[in-house]
């Protein structure tokens, strides 16, 4: 086994573990409106309860045992609770001017937790993780005028800069972009994560994770897998994957699609299952891991984890399921024109092929 904390190194010899779902273990707590405002916050003027990245500010303690339990699990790398932690979803609560707070001290809660256990021959790594906003770029939000937009692409990397910054400066080891459901709400967040760049700021890895949103197998704004990782790839991101919306057994040949046109690793994290008709999930961990197994053995995957509904339980299962398995193996890269619109069109021809970046 490799002894480093060089997460480049040490997926080269295994399938990596990320957690579980952050919102799904904070409402088994069920916190209520006093929770979420804690002292500090008693006397805001908006209702602030759902708000799960305040409660990095007002019940650290909550949120550092989830991310303890995760480990404990068998994760190695935890997503900070900062999912919806940027300007845009914050005005909900009116609460924007916390944005940079809440990232620094959810990294620093993170860290904390993981530190605490990471060995040399186990190390763990905390990603910042930066949600898709509660407003996408490509749809209007009234049907009576197709040509709206409730939100801006600056708006948006303004929103994703402000907080890719404060997760980088108080110490992420990656980002995560996840539950991507418009790519042009991801093109903002990767041009403000390359402006940071161009200031001289060291970005970490980039991983990127998009969402299928139903069994059509497109995105949201009508993306196939591959259309997605082709307006992604630019970015030459640690990895690219899926998360929510679907259950292990839906989302299977979608990953592997992207498994057969990535040139880079594929991460996967899966709901327990489909919704039921209260909203909860009922796959069990053993099923959830059966299917994670499965996907480690056909050399699908670089990183696996769970998205709603999956909890320790869960994160232990796939660990176990998947230890010892052998990591997909990156392929060539294949020099082709490859165009993205909802669909990939790639140029036929003579292909040149390069190793993985």
């Amino acid at each position: 086994m490799t002894k480093t904390n060089d997460i480049r190194a040490a997926i080269e010899d295994r399938i990596l573990v990320l957690d579980g779902a952050m919102g799904t273990m904070i409402q088994q707590g069920k916190p209520d409106e006093a929770t979420y405002r804690g002292e500090r916050f008693k006397d805001h003027p908006s209702d602030v309860g759902g708000n799960n990245e305040l409660l990095s500010l007002t019940q650290p303690d909550m949120i550092r045992k989830i991310h303890e339990d995760f480990l404990e699990a068998g994760a190695d790398i935890l997503g900070t609770n900062t999912f919806g932690a940027n300007a845009i979803s914050q005005a909900d609560y009116d609460m924007t001017d916390l944005v940079v707070e809440m990232n620094v001290e959810s990294v620093k809660l993170a860290r904390e937790a993981a530190d605490a256990v990471a060995t040399p021959e186990k190390p763990r790594w905390v990603a910042g993780a930066i949600g898709p906003t509660n407003q996408t770029a490509s749809i209007s939000p009234d049907v009576n005028d197709p040509g709206f937009r409730g939100v801006t692409f600056d708006d948006l990397a303004n929103a994703y800069g402000e907080a890719a910054r404060a997760l980088i400066e108080a110490g992420a080891d990656l980002l995560l972009i996840e539950t991507i459901f418009d790519t042009l709400n991801a093109k903002a967040a990767l041009f403000a994560i390359d402006s940071l760049s161009d200031e001289g700021l060291t970005v970490p890895p980039l991983m990127i994770s998009g969402t299928i949103t139903d069994r059509s197998g497109r995105t949201l704004t009508g993306q196939t897998p591959e259309a997605f990782w082709v307006s992604m790839s630019h970015a030459r991101p640690f990895s690219i994957g899926l998360n929510c919306a679907l259950g292990a057994g839906e989302m299977r040949q979608h990953v592997r699609t992207l498994s057969e046109v990535a040139d880079t690793r594929i991460s996967a994290y899966p709901n327990a299952g489909l919704p039921n008709e209260m909203g909860g999930y009922d796959e069990t961990p053993e099923e959830t891991a059966e299917h994670l197994e499965e996907w480690a053995r056909s050399g699908l995957v670089n990183i696996v984890g769970g998205c709603c509904g999956t909890t320790p339980d869960h994160i232990r299962a796939i660990a176990q399921a998947v230890e010892g398995k052998t990591p997909r193996k990156i392929p060539q890269k294949v020099r082709r024109m490859r165009l993205s619109g909802l669909e990939m069109f790639e140029a036929q021809g003579t292909d040149a092929k390069e190793g993985a970046a």
